[in-house]
């Protein structure tokens, strides 16, 4: 017999495909599919809902394991590289791939924030990873809005507040995924109180629409998350554009520091929730989108149950109304970033033009505030604008909720008045200084908002009033120092935290912010080239982040040069 010859391949035209055996790319395991369909249930599979269900399978396994995601692409109709760059965006998310060791079932956080290491954390969270088992994940954390009862340490998603290796160690044997909750006022109490009326002669027809927005204008309400634009004037130009138009409700609260959304939320939340529903209606909103950081388990309890209520027994018609979950990005609380993030994408800042009221959320126009703005809706228009304007002192209008902590005997959410000075403030509503402690210096604005020393305590705490000193209000997070404490300690906590949540999007913010954390550490700094690297993040950053990351830095040159020289 002679020799069979192999067959020649057929040629392959130029520009042809031949068809693939198999799906290009990682193939899905049935079974893995199988449980992420299950988990997913009868959820939508839009693209704006990948976060959402990223936590399912996050909050099932305790993490996310790779397998999971490639099964999640598939079933959303997406590419793996579009799930992997997201989950692995977000701090709360554990990207787990095939052959690593996947954590530890159950994952302590010790805040490290700049009031929580005030009071120890850095002491507490090296005793808690020599003392607790292999079986627990103990990590540093950012920020966790608890900063009234620093140090704070989360377990699972229960927060530990003032805690130690002892209480932390006693909640291990609880249920780690229970978030105590308190009581406040539900959607009973709140109807019996009067709630809802006022947005019932709204949609009724009682109360004109420009009735509402000259109301708020009188009043002088303005952005309370911190940028403080004027809200009335914020609802008349969303208005004005195209419909349909949406709304975004910021609830992030990421700053260190600030924790007065939480206690909003956590008393009374039906007051935001119909101011909310009284913005939709004046505006023409089609659906409204709360965004709500993923460190306030509780609080979205209560959102859950609250928003159920409010369906089963509206007042009036009401919008579509979403709730939608972070995922530790302190860069979400920028709107635009929100935005990315509600949409399902990972949290990085457009830049603008447009603007979000003109293209924002699904490229609608979108009326995008901060919970407390809206949370004095009702009061501005029940008790009257002039009511709210004539709150202030020193020729300020309104009322601030200010979030103090640090050094002080009662730290705590505070209502005062807009134009309060930062010594009348630890003196009339926090019982003054800690025993044994000085006024020193303090934050006026949390991470970003700088650093001013004592003899400028007497200053009006307001927008617009501190831009002299280089520092700004933003959200009314105040952190009280003292003389235990340097100024220059406070610059480097609050740097190291800026960079680490910088989105990396644009070089001055993310090479900026790495460059000056060991700058910082220089026990002589050097002021020429510090000062060129502060300039460079505050002109050439594209967001607000970068823009004021120097804030700290400049304020430690300018009134602390005792320390650094």
């Amino acid at each position: 017999m002679g020799e069979t010859k192999p067959v020649p391949s057929e040629p392959v035209q130029r520009g042809s495909r031949r068809a693939r055996a198999t799906p290009k790319g990682r193939p899905v395991d049935p079974q893995t599919l199988a449980e992420v369909q299950a988990l997913l249930g009868a959820e939508p599979r839009s693209r704006d809902y990948l976060i959402e269900h990223l936590h399912k399978i996050q909050d099932r396994y305790g993490y996310l394991p790779a397998a999971h995601l490639v099964a999640l692409a598939r079933e959303m109709r997406l590419a793996p590289t579009e799930v992997y760059e997201v989950a692995t965006f977000y701090h709360h998310f554990d990207v787990v791939k095939e052959g690593d060791v996947a954590p530890a079932r159950l994952t302590v956080r010790v805040c490290d924030s700049i009031v929580c290491e005030l009071a120890g954390a850095r002491e507490l969270l090296k005793s808690l990873r020599e003392s607790l088992g292999a079986g627990v994940r103990v990590i540093a954390a950012p920020c966790v809005g608890r900063c009234d009862q620093a140090p704070v340490a989360v377990v699972g998603k229960n927060p530990v507040g003032r805690a130690s290796v002892e209480q932390v160690r006693s909640r291990l044997n609880e249920s780690a995924l229970d978030c105590p909750i308190e009581p406040y006022v539900d959607y009973a109490q709140y109807r019996a109180g009067g709630g809802y009326r006022l947005l019932r002669q709204c949609t009724e027809g009682s109360l004109a629409a420009e009735a509402v927005m000259a109301a708020l204008e009188r009043s002088d309400l303005r952005g309370l998350g911190g940028a403080g634009f004027p809200a009335g004037r914020k609802w008349r130009l969303v208005r004005a554009e195209t419909a349909p138009r949406l709304m975004a409700v910021n609830i992030d609260e990421g700053e260190p520091g600030t924790f007065k959304d939480r206690v909003y939320l956590e008393r009374d939340p039906h007051r935001f929730i119909e101011g909310m529903l009284i913005a939709a209606w004046c505006v023409g909103i089609e659906a409204c989108y709360v965004y709500l950081r993923d460190e306030y388990a509780g609080c979205r309890e209560i959102l859950t149950r609250e928003l159920a209520r409010l369906r089963a027994d509206p007042p009036c018609p009401l919008p579509q109304i979403h709730l939608r979950r972070g995922a530790g990005a302190y860069i979400c609380g920028e709107e635009s970033a929100m935005i990315e993030s509600i949409e399902g994408k990972r949290g990085i800042p457009r830049l603008r033009p447009p603007y979000v009221a003109q293209v924002g959320l699904f490229g609608r126009p979108t009326l995008e505030q901060n919970m407390e703005t809206l949370h004095w809706v009702r009061d501005i228009l029940e008790k009257g604008p002039e009511w709210f304007a004539s709150n202030g002192r020193r020729g300020r209008k309104g009322l601030r909720s200010f979030s103090v902590s640090g050094r002080v005997k009662k730290p705590g959410m505070y209502l005062a008045p807009a134009g309060i000075s930062a010594r009348e403030l630890i003196d009339e509503y926090c019982d003054g200084m800690a025993d044994g402690h000085e006024l020193y210096a303090y934050l006026p604005g949390g991470a970003s908002g700088g650093i001013l020393p004592a003899r400028l305590a007497d200053l009006p705490l307001d927008f617009d009033t501190l831009r002299p000193h280089g520092c700004f209000i933003g959200s009314a997070a105040v952190v009280v120092l003292s003389q235990a404490d340097k100024a220059r300690d406070a610059a480097a906590n609050v740097m190291r935290f800026l960079a680490d949540e910088s989105c990396g999007r644009c070089t001055p913010c993310r090479a900026g912010t790495a460059k000056a954390v060991p700058l910082i550490g220089d026990p002589i700094w050097d002021r020429e080239l510090m000062e060129e690297l502060c300039g460079v993040m505050a002109d050439a950053s594209i967001c607000g982040l970068g823009q004021s990351a120097p804030n700290p830095l400049r304020c430690v040159m300018k009134y602390f040069s005792h320390e650094i020289e």
